[in-house]
């Protein structure tokens, strides 16, 4: 008798569930509520101690045969877990391991499909999973993300699908984001009482990116836009491929897979969003078949911002082997792992054609004898064209990476070529570093080799352009970086105020001062970090190459000590034993209090670079100082207009 009533009792339970309108999961913390409302359609909000954060959003699949799931759906079934686990990182970004905790509902709907999902402490995210045999179309998705009042958004404006993703970070009301307008991702709502949202995608595979865009319905309501799969295009030279028709579906895909995570980040504080890993935690794992070992983060000395205008040598400066050899010589002596031959190594459109001036096999192995490895730069329609034949010539030639570039677009059709290069580049043992590309989605824990990726308003616009500006150097930490790795390109030797800056393509400078550029090292995450001034200019400054130098690029734990989204940002990373101290403001003068209560106990020695008194005036003046600090130590930093402050903590 007591096994039937359990019985009974159970059945009950399930019939209740199965007959309820709303579903709720909250957060292992249990401060962040969701809640799905399985009506005529599917729609989700989410909660924050009971106040709505996100309204009542719908959400839906169209595939082929005008299947549209989600549409008067009939609940199935469901099943529950909660995960708490430590996810050790192959290549560290910001920690040496990270804490995976969350609830997971999967409902499970007839018509062969389920909708997974999680609820973080500070995310939410969902997906849909179907199980159709064969192939099957997606004609187009529904993705909502309904905010019910005016916000502001900062907001990435595209004009079209063809885009290097390097977008200044508009501040407009949430109203004057119409279906005309749209934006790519990651994006950034400011919400009441100082939270933030911040609205992405994560493990996007062999499907197209999304961006966001206005809704009719709704004043306040942002909606999913894909690109559609290209039919037909213009090649206008060896790297801008324009694409003229598209098909009347988004991706042709398994009928039986998991489509990509949409995902909401939230933050209490401004610096929660940096510290934030929900991309990392749901893109998908790297093949336990595939070795990532031999993956070695590092610095990069660069040719192409700086021009090749090195000087006081006995030959001619430019594209050519003497070039590269000096360009070695300064990493061997600074410890720094890699040179990159950017444009003009190859006759472009042909990657089998090297210049006369250069013999990629000699520096490599000149580079073997020195300890530094070359990275190759390359268009990615001539790397395509030419796929097999160059990859195996890059992996005969002993090169330790690729800079493959100019992809500009996130239709089904170049995120496939992404996962393409991933893969037979880690066959062969070599780095990926992505440009002219899309925001991270994970591929970085996928392919650890990829190991960074543009996708952001660099240095390098400062060559032609005032954009790259400490407003939007102390705003990409909080939107961009959120997603992954930035290929930011710092390390400027020539520096300017907001007056003295003008874009110089030949000999470029940058905005804001030297201590600025130093503590880009420390705030932004590149395991993969360049160093864009020429070695002429570094071996000028050999107070900066101590710092340079010696800075890593991967951590085992990050702290923020203090931050304010597109003011300014303090940050204390940890490699090993040494904390690293990093700071930027934005053109306005600023003081801050470094707290060194992360510390570990007993004295510490640190070495700090700071903006000199007369920073304001010119932007190079920099000086250097050392004294001993403790966990019981605050001491108050000054940064000028555009300014920085950095520091090297050791026992």
């Amino acid at each position: 008798m007591k096994i039937k009533s359990k019985i009974v009792c159970v059945f009950l339970l399930i019939s209740s569930f199965l007959a309820a309108k709303e579903i709720n999961v909250e957060s292992p913390n249990k401060k962040l509520q969701l809640k799905i409302n399985v009506g005529n359609s599917i729609s989700y909000s989410v909660l924050k101690n009971d106040k709505v954060l996100i309204e009542p959003s719908e959400i839906s699949l169209g595939l082929n045969a005008g299947i549209i799931l989600g549409r008067n759906p009939v609940l199935r079934n469901s099943k529950t877990k909660t995960v708490n686990e430590v996810l050790t990182p192959i290549v560290k970004q910001k920690y040496e391991s990270i804490k995976d905790n969350y609830e997971e509902l999967v409902l499970i709907f007839t018509d062969n499909y389920e909708i997974v999902f999680r609820v973080y402490d500070d995310a939410i995210a969902y997906r849909f999973s179907t199980s159709f045999p064969g192939k099957m179309k997606v004609m187009h998705e529904h993705s909502e993300f309904n905010f019910g009042k005016d916000y502001q958004i900062l907001f990435p404006e595209e004009s079209s699908f063809m885009s290097h993703s390097e977008r200044n970070y508009s501040p407009i009301k949430l109203s004057e984001v119409t279906p005309k307008r749209f934006c790519s991702l990651p994006a950034l709502v400011q919400l009441d009482n100082g939270i933030n949202a911040v609205i992405t995608e994560a493990d996007l595979e062999d499907y197209p990116g999304m961006y966001l865009t206005g809704s009719e319905e709704s004043t306040y309501d942002l909606k999913g836009l894909f690109p559609y799969y290209p039919s037909k295009d213009t090649v206008r030279n060896d790297r801008n491929v324009y694409v003229t028709e598209r098909k009347d579906y988004l991706a042709e895909i398994n009928g039986t897979r998991s489509l990509p995570w949409r995902v909401i980040a939230f933050s209490e504080k401004d610096g929660d969003m940096i510290e934030n890993t929900i991309i990392y935690k749901l893109a998908k794992p790297s093949d336990k078949d595939l070795d990532f070992n031999w993956v070695k983060p590092g610095k990069v000395a660069w040719d192409w911002w700086n021009f090749n205008n090195i000087y006081g040598v006995d030959f001619r400066a430019g594209v050519n082997n003497n070039t590269y050899k000096y360009f070695i010589d300064f990493a061997s002596k600074y410890g720094i792992e890699y040179i990159i031959l950017d444009e003009g190594w190859y006759k472009l459109g042909n990657l089998l054609e090297q210049n006369p001036d250069i013999n990629v096999e000699e520096l490599v192995a000149y580079g073997k004898e020195k300890n530094v490895g070359i990275i190759l730069w390359m268009s990615w329609k001539t790397l395509d064209d030419q796929f097999d034949e160059a990859m195996e010539q890059f992996s005969n030639w002993g090169i330790k990476g690729i800079k493959v570039d100019f992809m500009q677009r996130d239709d089904q059709w170049m995120v496939n070529y992404y996962y393409k290069v991933a893969h037979e580049a880690a066959k062969r043992k070599l780095l990926v570093d992505f440009h002219g590309a899309y925001k991270p989605t994970g591929l970085y824990r996928t392919y650890p080799n990829v190991i960074t990726s543009e996708g952001v308003l660099g240095l390098e616009q400062s060559k032609w352009s005032e954009s790259a500006n400490p407003w939007m150097a102390v705003t990409i930490p909080f939107i961009r970086m959120f997603a992954g790795p930035i290929d930011y390109t710092p390390g400027a030797m020539v520096n300017a105020t907001k007056q003295s800056f003008k874009p110089v393509y030949q000999v470029p400078m940058s905005q804001g001062t030297r201590a600025h550029q130093l503590a880009m090292y420390v705030i932004y995450e590149s395991p993969l970090q360049m160093l864009a001034d020429n070695p002429t200019h570094y071996y000028k400054e050999p107070e900066c190459m101590e710092f340079l130098s010696k800075v890593p690029t991967v951590w085992d734990d990050t702290k923020v000590l203090d931050a304010k989204l597109s003011e300014y940002v303090l940050i204390a990373r940890r490699n090993g034993n040494e904390w690293y101290v990093g700071a930027m403001t934005n053109w306005t003068a600023r003081d801050l209090t470094v707290d060194f209560s992360f510390l570990p106990d007993g004295d510490c020695k640190i070495k700090i670079w700071q903006d000199g008194i007369n920073a304001d005036r010119n932007a190079n003046d920099f000086n250097m100082l050392s004294q001993t600090v403790n966990k019981n130590s605050k001491l108050n930093i000054h940064l000028a207009p555009g300014g920085g402050w950095a520091a090297i903590i050791s026992k």
